[in-house]
This record gives structure tokens, C-alpha cells and sequence, in this order.
């Protein structure tokens, strides 16, 4: 007797939605080809004399100059890492060793992304001190306290994320660094978030970036440090990238990472005037059909692809779960899990909700089609967890 076909698995499986560019931007096509030529032409050691050596030099010195030409830097400032923890970790250790003699505090502000906060608990634990600078209720830096803390005698190096990697609010860089200035102390920006999406802010000292974060290769980091400043590396010794990071270059995805920081550069302004009014759209829609939901985040001084919000009476990994199995790929900006029981530093230093928390960060490929079934099929979800939980007639 004849049996009907077997319905495949994945049949009924909803149609994959990326929304996570906040931590990683699917790979710029751009990136895809510079990585494919490069692998023919980079493999060699750029520190050798022989003839495939110097093709792999002539790619690195090319992949250089064009970054600092997109950030508006010298070349020689420029210094390509394994990655924008590796990055975040020498500017920091790097920047209060080259202060030593200036004193041993580090002023941060109380958002920094998780490397910044562990490098200075490094810091700490090696007789250093560290100071957290608040924020006010929309992830914005106090700059009156920061006015003070910088001023405070023994400072040897500040650190202000450019934006926030959690909620998006973009931070007073420009006025902290001028503030910094008058007390001669350098400022450190985290600027992940930013390169290749915005324009990049002044008055800093050194400057971290992350290639995936704007659609480059995972495994590239940026590390800028300016012309007088005092910076020592904080690894053993290595002659590569002028001493500032071991070890040898995956030079391939260097050359991809530069090439698709160029081009998203060039594509910037474009990709914020679209994604900026799709995340108003969700910004408003998600405030007026989910009950019991708080919107975070400043709402106009902000980063254009990325907006958070939580909900009341949901567990957010249980939610980022529900929404994965309806295929949509979210982030949370709450670290709240069973082992840990504590939330996200940002969301608690701004003393806002963080139960329920989802991060909706969009990229070039993100289609107004993708927002609006996102939209369509937040409320349900978000109600279904409700009534299993038991919370009803909200």
C-alpha cells in the first residue's frame, strides 16, 4: 500500500529576518570580493623581501592607507588587531601605561560595552582605580560630573563609547573630549558602532572599531591612536603593526575590511535616511500595541538602524527564543539569564525596565517588508508568553 510523501521539516519554517546588525552585519558584497582576490595575493608574510611577500605589503599598506582615508587619519595611526575586544583591551591598558607617571585612574562612563569594563577591572586588580561616570535616564553621560571626575588629580585616561551598543543613544563625545582636553587628560572613544554608519566624532585620542560591525569579516579590529599621545602597548614585544599588536595578520580579511569600510562609508548617509524612519516606525508601533512595554533610548539623539525595548511580565530570553522560532534573529541589551539573575550594566545604569528586553538593530538588507511583519507579529508573541505565564487581561 502506497504512503504519502514524508512534509519536509522545514516546509512551514517562516522566512529567516536578521536583526541583530548591532552585533554583526551580514558581510558587505563588497567585503565577498575583496576576500576572494585577496586569498590569492595575501597569504604571504608582508614582513618578508621575496617577491609574493612584497604583493602581500603592497595590500596591507593599500588596506591602511584606504581606512585612514575613511576616517580621516594618518596612515602610521592606523593599526589593524584581531579582533575590536583585542582592540578595546590595548587602548585601554595601553592608554593608562603610556600615563603612568600622570597617575592610575581611569574615568569611564557607567555604559561601556563589557571590554572596556573588563580591561578595567584589569586595571583595578593590577592597584589601578577606575571611576563610572553616570547616565542619565535616556543613556545620556552627565557631563557636569564628568567635568569633575576628569579634573580629579592622578587621572590618567577617560573612555566614552561613541553610542551605545544596547540602546543607541549617541553620546557628547565632542564635549567630553573638549572637557578632557582642558585637563590634559586623553580620551578613548569606542566608536563600534559608528564607523562606517555615521560621521565619526573629534577631539579623541584613540579610537576602536570592529569590522563586523559594519559588514566587514569577523576577526578585524581598528585600533587609532593620534599622533602624540602616550600609548605603550600592553603586549609582550612584537615588531608587526608597529609594535601595537602580536602576531601575525589575517591579511585577507584585513583587505575585505577595508574595502567594505569604504563602501559603507560612501553608503552611510543613504542607510540612515532609509533606517531611520523604519526604526521611528517601530519605535512608535511597538509603544502603542504592546501593552506594558517601555521604549529606551534617547528618541531623536540617537544611532539610525538600532532601538530597544522591554516588556513587562515576559522573560526576555524565552521572548528572543518565541521570536527566533517565527524567524526573527534579535538581540537582548539584558545579560538576565538563570546563573546570573542580573541585568544588562547599561540598561541598569540608566534605571529603566529590563525585563523582556529586545535589541532591533537593521542593516542594509533590512526591507520595510521585514519591519512590517516583525510589527505584525510582536503583539501576539509577546501576548502568548503573557497567557502561558498566567498574566492575562492586561
Amino acid at each position: 500500500m502506497a504512503t504519502a510523501a514524508p512534509t519536509p521539516a522545514h516546509q512551514d519554517a517562516p522566512t529567516p529576518v536578521y536583526l541583530d546588525a548591532a552585533t554583526a552585519v551580514p558581510l558587505h558584497p563588497v567585503a565577498r570580493q575583496a576576500l576572494l582576490a585577496a586569498l590569492d595575493d595575501g597569504w604571504a608574510d608582508p614582513a618578508r623581501l621575496y617577491t609574493q611577500a612584497r604583493r602581500a605589503r603592497q595590500l596591507l599598506d593599500a588596506a591602511r592607507e584606504a581606512t585612514a582615508e575613511t576616517l580621516g587619519v594618518r596612515a602610521d595611526e592606523v593599526s589593524f588587531t584581531p579582533s575590536g575586544t583585542t582592540a578595546a583591551h590595548a587602548a585601554v591598558l595601553g592608554g593608562l601605561a603610556g600615563r603612568r607617571r600622570a597617575g592610575a585612574t581611569l574615568v569611564h562612563s557607567a555604559i561601556e560595552h563589557s571590554a572596556v569594563l573588563h580591561a578595567a577591572e584589569r586595571h583595578v586588580a593590577g592597584g589601578g582605580t577606575a571611576h563610572a561616570v553616570a547616565v542619565d535616564r535616556l543613556g545620556r553621560l552627565d557631563l557636569t560630573v564628568w567635568a569633575e571626575a576628569v579634573r580629579t588629580p592622578g587621572v590618567a585616561l577617560a573612555a566614552l563609547i561613541a553610542a551605545s551598543h544596547e540602546v543607541g543613544t549617541v553620546q557628547p563625545v565632542a564635549a567630553a573630549a573638549e572637557l578632557c582636553a582642558g585637563s590634559g587628560v586623553p580620551l578613548y572613544v569606542d566608536a563600534a558602532q559608528v564607523v562606517g554608519r555615521t560621521a565619526v566624532p573629534q577631539g579623541w585620542s584613540v579610537l576602536t572599531a570592529s569590522a563586523h560591525k559594519w559588514g566587514g569579516p569577523p576577526g578585524v579590529g581598528l585600533l587609532v591612536v593620534r599622533k602624540g599621545t602616550r600609548w605603550e602597548s600592553p603586549w609582550p614585544a612584537d615588531e608587526r603593526e608597529s609594535g601595537r599588536t602580536p602576531g601575525v595578520l589575517n591579511l585577507p580579511a584585513v583587505v575585505a575590511a577595508a574595502a567594505s569600510l569604504r563602501a559603507a562609508a560612501a553608503d552611510a548617509a543613504t542607510q540612515a535616511a532609509r533606517l531611520t524612519p523604519l526604526v521611528d516606525r517601530i519605535r512608535a508601533r511597538v509603544a502603542a500595541e504592546v501593552p506594558d512595554v517601555e521604549v529606551v533610548g534617547d528618541p531623536t539623539d540617537r544611532l539610525p538602524h538600532l532601538v530597544t525595548f522591554s516588556c513587562l511580565y515576559v522573560d526576555g530570553e524565552v521572548l528572543l527564543h518565541a521570536l527566533d522560532r517565527r524567524g526573527f534573529a534579535v538581540s537582548s541589551g539584558s545579560s538576565c539569564t538563570s546563573s546570573t539573575l542580573r541585568p544588562s550594566h547599561v540598561l541598569e545604569a540608566m534605571g529603566v525596565l529590563s525585563h523582556g528586553n529586545v535589541r532591533v538593530s537593521l542593516h542594509r538588507e533590512t526591507t520595510e517588508a521585514d519591519v512590517e511583519r516583525f510589527l505584525a507579529e510582536l503583539p501576539g508573541i509577546v501576548a502568548g508568553l503573557r497567557a502561558e505565564a498566567g498574566v492575562v487581561g492586561l
